[in-house]
């Protein structure tokens, strides 16, 4: 099988950027479905118009309803056609972005991916996450290209929550950790073969970078300030992770994660906090180094990211509980598979155990 690397065709990140937004549409297409919920238009609306006053190009507002699903999918779709909109921006946080995706990969139509937060890696992948109604995992929507443009405006994100960018983080943490894992097993990628040494050497950047400015980009963050830290961090969430993850392979963090989408008291955290104690759970399957645990524990705790089931809304993690989350981890359609060694749902559910009561040790939580 070959090794595939997989990348938007462009990537924009500085302060602004959204004002010009127009200007990289217009030789895209005639008329943009701009997504966006209300709030993010509020905070961004006038920034993009003005951008779109200077050119030829139209621009179609509409609201995102909340959950990247099939039903919202086709309702988009329907509105594109009857509106004539022939290039579709996502204007907003992963679902929007990823919904956007799967709107121009059923349109044919080129799309850019507008992030106003740095919380996941997935403005620049060709691939969509699509959840059921009520917010449970549904299936990995796999698309024919990466976007056209992904454009990050730093002065939006810079403003953006706190506690969404460190998320972004937890996202990213993962990213080298799974690359590794999928590297070792030989295993697929979501760019449709193996990884390669591009991919896997982004990834191990994207883990250094977050060692090196992750806590200095949340205090800058925390005083509204765009510092090169978290243009560092911007980068590495959204650029470094997307790439990373996608042309060098999810294992068990991100299985992890969707196992933790069928317990109802996880649904009000953060795809990254999920990836982030997904993390530490691949760690206690590989029984990774004492140091190496330490040091993720360590960025975790000091950045606010979950250690425990307990800060992910689990009061009193039971068996049961890991096991649900263990048994749709290792669905065979997830990527548990890229595991170096073969993993059972039992093996899951207590490295689940293990990682929470290291968490509760760690924080001095017992």
């Amino acid at each position: 099988m070959a090794a595939i690397f997989n990348s938007p065709s462009k990537y924009i990140q500085g302060p602004d950027e959204l004002a010009k937004l127009g200007s990289y549409v217009e030789p895209l297409g005639a008329k943009a479905l701009v997504i966006v919920t209300p709030s993010g238009k509020k905070r961004v609306g006038a920034k993009i118009e003005g951008g779109f006053a200077e050119t030829k190009a139209e621009l179609l507002f509409e609201d995102f309803n909340g959950e990247c699903s099939k039903g919202e999918v086709d309702r988009l779709v329907a509105l594109a056609r009857d509106n004539g909109c022939d290039i579709i921006v996502g204007v907003g946080g992963g679902k929007i972005l990823d919904t956007a995706k799967a709107v121009a990969y059923y349109l044919e139509s080129p799309v850019i991916i507008c992030p106003t937060i740095a919380s996941t890696d997935a403005p620049c992948s060709a691939l969509s996450v699509l959840y059921t109604d009520d917010g449970q995992f549904d299936k990995y929507l796999f698309l024919k290209a990466n976007p056209n443009i992904v454009l990050m405006d730093t002065t939006v994100i810079a403003a953006s929550p706190v506690r969404l960018t460190v998320s972004g983080m937890g996202d990213a943490l993962a990213t080298y950790f799974e690359a590794q894992a999928t590297h070792d097993a030989d295993g697929g990628t979501c760019a449709g073969g193996k990884g390669g040494m591009a991919g896997l050497a982004l990834a191990k950047l994207c883990y250094e970078t977050l060692m090196a400015d992750g806590v200095k980009a949340k205090v800058a963050l925390e005083k509204g300030a765009l510092t090169p830290a978290v243009e560092h961090i911007i980068e590495a969430n959204t650029l470094l992770s997307g790439i990373g993850f996608e042309s060098s392979g999810l294992a068990a963090a991100h299985a992890i994660h969707n196992g933790l989408t069928m317990l109802p008291e996880c649904h009000g955290m953060y795809h990254g906090e999920k990836v982030a104690f997904g993390t530490i759970v691949q760690l206690v399957l590989e029984d990774a180094p004492t140091e190496k645990l330490e040091e993720v524990l360590g960025f975790c705790i000091e950045l606010g990211l979950p250690v425990t089931m307990k800060e992910l809304g689990v009061a009193e993690l039971t068996r049961e509980q890991a096991m649900i989350v263990a048994e749709a981890a290792c669905a065979p359609d997830d990527t548990m598979c890229n595991m170096p060694f073969e993993v059972t749902p039992e093996m899951v559910a207590n490295a689940i155990l293990g990682a929470d009561a290291l968490g509760h040790y760690y924080l001095m939580d017992e």
